[in-house]
């Protein structure tokens, strides 16, 4: 019986679902980040490969008996970072249907319904929603240096900056400042300074973890930190409604993300700051993840493919 791979990829890490032509999850992969924008092509692809593997060696398939795969990766909104990728997965799963999609375009597939918006909190942020009417539109997503507001990269970055801003202010460190210095295994801020300087991708995105814990054990500036963050969210998700003319209308508001689902104390701020921009919206987490809806889009591209242009 042929399978098909799902993955949903991006800047921390890749999740892949092997499924049959039944719609039966057969296993299940992980792997490091495959964001090209971040990590680039060549270290994305790896990731997809090694996800892949993960999953294809726990059902004992073999990579011959794909016949479809479907991959939504964070950072391909840029079309040549998409054209290389869909040429890796070509490459990397010869005789197999290829479609590729930004990560947000498939958590919107993961929806079906409409209206809907879905938020994704990750590494980086953006939303991207649907009318009643089926018109797309996605807003954020360009990268850290841009925007990014309210992802677990902006997030280390200020509470980096807040902890060395309380450094300069108190000529020590702050318990937050203590606690990032001694989780990412650093002894002075010189050296982690150093790293963020030439590896802001790896150094930023892991003091969101360390920011959360914090607060969830009451510490005020990382719950300041987590708050603004919210605010951050709900205003892109706010920006959306506008565009899609949604403030008078009931929609689903779908939110997903490594940032969601990890301590009640982000999510919590985060559903009251939503409410407050959007009244209408029944708000949940995705019901079904990311890398399984890619793979029943997978099982339709055993069938003639659909496509559809998303705007900006």
């Amino acid at each position: 019986m042929r399978c098909v791979l799902g993955f949903d990829g991006g800047g921390t890490k890749t999740e892949c679902v092997l499924m049959d032509e039944t719609g039966r999850v057969l296993s299940r992969g992980r792997s490091g980040p495959s964001n090209p924008f971040r990590v680039g092509v060549e270290s994305a692809s790896e990731a997809l490969q090694s996800a892949a593997r993960d999953a294809l060696q726990s059902a004992g398939r073999a990579i011959h008996e794909v016949a479809a795969v479907v991959a939504g990766l964070a950072g391909t909104t840029r079309h040549d970072l998409a054209e290389r990728m869909r040429a890796d997965l070509s490459r990397l799963f010869p005789g197999s249907a290829v479609k590729l999609c930004t990560d947000s375009e498939l958590a919107l597939e993961a929806v079906g319904e409409s209206p809907a918006i879905v938020l994704v909190a990750g590494t980086g942020s953006a939303a991207i929603g649907r009318d009643a009417a089926g018109r797309v539109v996605r807003i954020g997503g360009y990268g850290p240096q841009i925007s990014d507001e309210g992802s677990a990269y902006d997030i280390g970055r200020k509470a980096v900056a807040m902890a060395l801003r309380d450094r300069d202010r108190r000529g020590s460190d702050s318990p937050l400042g203590s606690r990032i210095l001694c989780d990412l295994g650093f002894t002075a801020w010189d050296a982690l300074n150093d790293r963020a300087q030439t590896s802001a991708d790896e150094v930023f995105p892991k003091i969101f973890p360390i920011v959360i814990e914090a607060a969830a054990a009451g510490d005020e500036c990382a719950q300041i930190l987590l708050r603004d963050a919210a605010k951050d969210l709900a205003a892109l998700v706010r920006r959306l409604i506008e565009r899609l003319a949604l403030g008078d209308v009931p929609f689903i508001l779908a939110k997903t993300g490594g940032m969601i689902g990890r301590k009640p104390i982000f999510d919590e701020a985060l559903d009251v700051a939503l409410r407050e921009g959007a009244p209408r919206a029944s708000i949940s987490s995705l019901s079904v993840a990311p890398a399984e809806a890619a793979a029943r889009l997978a099982l339709e591209l055993l069938a003639p493919p659909k496509s559809a242009a998303i705007p900006r």
